[in-house]
């Protein structure tokens, strides 16, 4: 049987990477964006656009567009950079990177429990910019919580869908040649995404509720 994995921020960067990818190893790719590209239609099997992850009615009509479909993997990657000074902090777009960078993975999760069986799993992009343990350097509050707040949402997800028999993982791509960093990165999508893939296919319930630089590394909270 084919398995299926749906991708949000599938149209670009690492989650295009991951489609195309994953289409690669012959799985279903569902991909979901706001906006469809070209090189992301070329790779998925079904392609719903329109969707904006931080949009209630927008993931509650992604789940009945889904209603019956079995995914075997969930991957939620959509999300947003933004930088704040101290003494300039603008708290608007604090709050925008949390609706996108943790609060949008659990709705999109939560939604769509109903798709997830026995031996699925959910994937979580985050960053080590979320570790309170690897914060050396300050700035980027916004980013920074945000994606802490992601990995206690992951980490209570892998807790509550453990005894369904779903697992669950957080995960840092790396420093990828991105737009989100002005394609400055170390690493390239397509090596960020056969890392994320690797970490993704050892995930057991034994290993549930951890976090991972794609290269393998575990990373502190």
């Amino acid at each position: 049987m084919t398995s299926t994995v749906l991708i949000t921020g599938a149209n670009r960067g690492v989650g295009l990477a991951l489609a195309r990818h994953y289409h690669a190893e012959g799985w279903q790719v569902i991909g979901v964006c706001r906006e469809a590209s070209h090189e992301l239609a070329e790779v998925a099997a079904r392609l719903i656009e329109g969707v904006d992850v931080t949009r209630a009615e927008d993931v509650v009509r992604l789940a009945e567009e889904l209603e019956g479909q079995r995914l075997d993997l969930l991957i939620n990657n959509a999300g947003l950079l933004r930088d704040e000074l101290l003494g300039e902090i603008d708290f608007d777009s604090i709050r925008e990177q949390m609706e996108v960078n943790a609060y949008a993975p659990l709705r999109v999760t939560e939604a769509l429990l109903d798709n997830l069986g026995e031996g699925g799993k959910v994937a979580n992009i985050t960053s080590r910019m979320g570790s309170i343990a690897d914060n050396d350097s300050g700035g980027r509050y916004g980013y920074r919580a945000s994606k802490a707040a992601l990995n206690a949402f992951g980490k209570s997800l892998a807790v509550d869908l453990a005894p369904r028999g779903i697992a669950v993982i957080q995960l840092h791509p790396g420093y990828v040649q991105t737009r989100m960093v002005n394609f400055g990165g170390l690493i390239t999508p397509e090596e960020a995404a056969a890392g994320i893939a690797e970490r993704i296919a050892a995930l057991t319930l034994s290993t549930t509720g951890t976090f991972w630089h794609s290269n393998g590394e575990p990373l502190p909270w």
